[in-house]
């Protein structure tokens, strides 16, 4: 591609129930791209769901488009077939633009310029208070399955409150570690079924960025909670339960203009109450799109986790387990090196001692002095936290503090370089931080 783009479609994009396959056509000006999902193969939806199905397959569509439109960032947006409304029209600005903020600072980018989906009126029946008809799917929830500690909390959870056989687990991509837990979790009884939907992303995708084409961090999970939605509604199941965190919702920075950059924008409440608008009014009434954890910070999930000890020698969150490409997957469970691991390492010293954490890290990254850089960004004493899934700094800032006063850990050497960084900080208590905060949208039998 020699020329910058200036136009982005959205082709075609088709469902086969049969083998699976989705399809999602686009293209740059004139170079096609096409990306697939696969769900499991043979499964037959109810003929009620069809139109729901159609509007979840649009809503894929239209979200899966920003890994190809940030290549190029082109000005304007074109629709084969009807456009979104000027409702949609709004959410997805909202997703593309707040969903690329990190992209976008680190590209020196002003997306506002950039995006501009067009619309059409609304629909004169759509009021403001219109709902989707209800689909009647099945009781049942889908439990997408990341392989880290807070998908292992919200089966814990989902399971204290509903029947097995009503509880799935599911992963999107096929990232071994997560497969095998979820199937280790069938064969014990834990979930009634393990589904795997496999990602193809267009491999013109991979040429493009080695030429030159504008990279980085994407909304993941909305295209997740799309593809989880569409599928939900072929299993004739009403609920995916993800297990985002309240802490999710503090930015990362905030930037020059004042304007937050959140790296979990796609796992905040904002975004989770704008997909929630959209499958009610949209697609289905009664499909409902949530996170189990909405309500609890990191460190209370992890206080959760930390007697869930038949997970510990099973559970990852280090992401260099989960990178797309097979061969940039990690050779261990846990690398000791990116802010995943120094988070989790932190949080879990607050309720476990040295050598039990050992056992599972494979060694004390708390004393270790290559690793001090490593913590102390998470504790964004400038104001920055690192560019990850981590928990809120005020979060970090209470553990470091606590393990000062833990005989076990105050002589480490990274609490004993970095709790005196804290003097003179307003640092909560951890049992403040333990208490649930917050908005959700958990159905209500999900709370008895």
């Amino acid at each position: 591609m020699s020329l910058r783009p200036s136009r982005f479609v959205f082709t075609d994009r088709r469902f086969d129930p049969n083998s699976g396959e989705i399809l999602l056509g686009y293209a740059l000006d004139n170079t096609p791209l096409v990306e697939r999902f696969f769900l499991p193969a043979g499964l037959t939806p109810s003929p009620s769901a069809k139109r729901a199905i159609d509007e979840a397959l649009r809503l894929l569509h239209w979200i899966a488009g920003v890994s190809y439109w940030k290549t190029h960032c082109p000005p304007m947006w074109v629709f084969q077939g009807p456009q979104p409304t000027q409702h949609q029209a709004t959410a997805l600005n909202t997703i593309y633009q707040k969903g690329l903020a990190e992209f976008a600072w680190h590209h020196q980018l002003n997306l506002a310029d950039r995006i501009a989906c067009p619309s059409e009126p609304e629909s004169s029946a759509l009021g403001m208070d219109y709902r989707a008809p209800s689909v009647g799917l099945g009781e049942g929830v889908l439990l997408p399955l990341g392989g880290g500690k807070d998908s292992l909390v919200a089966w814990h959870q989902l399971s204290s409150v509903m029947p097995k056989e009503q509880l799935m687990s599911v992963q999107v991509g096929t990232a071994p570690l997560i497969q095998s837990l979820g199937e280790w979790m069938v064969s014990e009884g834990l979930v009634h079924h393990h589904w795997v939907i496999r990602r193809e992303i267009d491999p013109q995708l991979a040429e493009m960025n080695a030429q030159g084409a504008m990279n980085g961090h994407v909304p993941i999970t909305a295209i997740n909670s799309a593809v989880l939605a569409l599928f939900a509604l072929v299993l004739d199941v009403q609920w995916v339960a993800f297990a985002n965190e309240r802490s999710a919702d503090e930015a990362t920075l905030i930037d020059e203009s004042g304007q937050a950059v959140n790296h979990q924008f796609s796992k905040s409440f904002e975004f989770e109450a704008l997909f929630d608008d959209w499958i009610h009014r949209y697609v289905a009434s009664d499909l409902s799109v949530f996170s189990v954890l909405r309500t609890q910070r990191e460190l209370a999930i992890v206080k959760d986790f930390c007697l869930l000890d038949q997970f510990h020698d099973r559970f990852s969150s280090c992401n260099r387990n989960f990178h797309i490409d097979p061969s940039a997957r990690g050779q261990t469970m846990w690398c000791g090196q990116c802010p995943k691991c120094h988070f989790v390492f932190l949080a879990m010293a607050v309720f476990l001692p040295p050598e039990r954490l050992v056992a599972i890290f494979g060694s004390d990254l708390l004393d270790q002095q290559d690793c001090i850089a490593g913590f102390e960004a998470l504790l964004a004493l400038d104001g920055v936290k690192p560019f990850e899934c981590v928990g809120e700094a005020v979060e970090a800032r209470a553990a470091m503090l606590a393990l000062s006063h833990s005989a076990q850990w105050k002589d480490h050497a990274v609490v004993q370089h970095l709790a005196p960084r804290l003097s003179g900080l307003d640092v909560p208590s951890i049992d403040q931080l333990l208490e649930p905060v917050g908005p959700h949208l958990i159905p209500e039998t999900l709370l008895s």
